[in-house]
């Protein structure tokens, strides 16, 4: 499949172009879009792709979050608990309305793409999925979990978990979280109850992911340090962020060993 890059990305910024990109909401998911293209390219370039192949996950990224604008727009929030599910609803904006053909005539790849971008937020990814779609998968969920954990650092509580600073300041992570966070896997968003639980529950993506190279980003970029330095006006909860650093901290260097 080839890609003009330019053109792919010149009809997401005219589909963008419907929202106020002057709302932060709005801004955030722009820019995250365009971050997790380049992830994307950049962890399929480390397992030795193929141009082609390096170029579909970036278009991968710049398709996976066609969503999030409709449900900002028809339900004020990104948490899909409270609204829809953001990667099937651009699933269906891109392949049941068509508008993957803005983007490309080419539907060869059409399969693999309704996949990726409809599986990206999910849990875990179907069983019975062929080798190369999985690996397209992982690479989109890892991109995406990378660019997580700097929006969480880089934008303000109000604009990710509509609630105010001084609520994400005072609550304390769930007892169920806590449990969870101590099993090594991505915490169920059905456990989240604060804004600390959700907040804990962006760290726990570090569990998730699958390439070497993605995990590498994260400790070159820093972000997952600043997240688990989360400064709470709480004893309690500041007690419970420094026993997930200090375990997060072994189970990094437990992967790397490893590798």
């Amino acid at each position: 499949m080839k890609i003009d890059r330019i053109k792919a990305e010149k009809v997401f910024r005219d589909y963008v172009s419907a929202y106020n990109a002057q709302d932060d909401k709005v801004r955030l998911k722009i820019e995250h879009t365009f971050r997790v293209a380049v992830l994307c390219e950049k962890i399929a370039a480390s397992l030795g792709m193929a141009e082609d192949e390096r170029d579909l996950a970036w278009f991968t990224g710049l398709l996976h979050d066609v969503g999030r604008f409709e449900q900002l727009r028809n339900y004020g929030t990104f948490i899909d608990a409270e609204s829809i599910d953001h990667a099937v609803y651009g699933a269906q904006i891109l392949f049941d309305d068509g508008k993957i053909r803005d983007y490309t005539e080419d539907s060869c790849e059409d399969g693999l793409l309704r996949t990726v971008v409809g599986v990206h937020n999910a849990y875990r990814i179907p069983e019975g999925l062929d080798e190369r779609t999985q690996r397209f998968c992982h690479i989109l969920r890892d991109a995406d979990k990378i660019d997580i954990l700097k929006v969480n650092v880089d934008f303000p509580p109000e604009e990710i978990y509509n609630v105010s600073t001084r609520e994400l300041k005072n609550c304390t992570v769930s007892e169920t979280v806590m449990t969870a966070f101590f099993e090594e896997h991505a915490i169920l968003r059905t456990l989240k109850r604060t804004a600390a639980d959700h907040l804990a529950g962006h760290i726990s993506l570090v569990y998730e992911l699958v390439f070497p190279e993605s995990l590498r980003i994260v400790l070159e970029q820093g972000y997952l340090s600043k997240l688990m330095a989360f400064e709470s006006e709480n004893p309690v909860t500041r007690e419970q962020f420094c026993r997930m650093k200090e375990y997060m901290e072994l189970y990094v260097k437990r992967i790397q060993a490893a590798e």
